[in-house]
């Protein structure tokens, strides 16, 4: 299991296995805000607690980026609409979890700006891009 928290410790996250790798992307929200995430499913494998407010793109209104409602910090994201199963899509920002446990997972990075693919492997870690 791997757990996060905002800065004030007023909302977070569980998801319920430890990820086998993290996605930095480089879309216009992602960049900014400088996350890590890792997914799962809203209410399956992903439970958030704590008061939050969300933002949502303007050029794309499907995800609900939740932030703390006291210090600001980006703890995870919501897909708006269910999948096939009735379930949706979600993500947690590692950057809110103790490094420890996810520092030797490896980065997929994930070209969200342009062509929405992912990219080849550099070999880069969560160590690696911890400042």
């Amino acid at each position: 299991m791997l757990k996060g928290t905002c800065h004030c410790g007023e909302a977070g996250w569980t998801l319920e296995t430890v990820p086998k790798s993290v996605t930095a992307c480089n879309c216009t929200i992602c960049r900014r805000y400088g996350a890590l995430w890792a997914y799962g499913y809203d209410g399956f494998d992903i439970q958030t607690t704590g008061q939050t407010n969300t933002y949502q793109r303007r050029d794309s209104g499907d995800i609900n980026f939740h932030f703390c409602a006291i210090c600001g910090c980006v703890t995870h994201f919501i897909v708006c609409s269910e999948d096939e199963n009735g379930r949706k899509r979600a993500a947690v920002n590692v950057r809110m979890s103790d490094p420890a446990p996810i520092s030797a997972l490896p980065i997929r990075h994930f070209e969200g700006r342009e062509s929405f693919k992912e990219l080849p492997g550099d070999g880069r870690m969560v160590k690696d891009m911890w400042f």
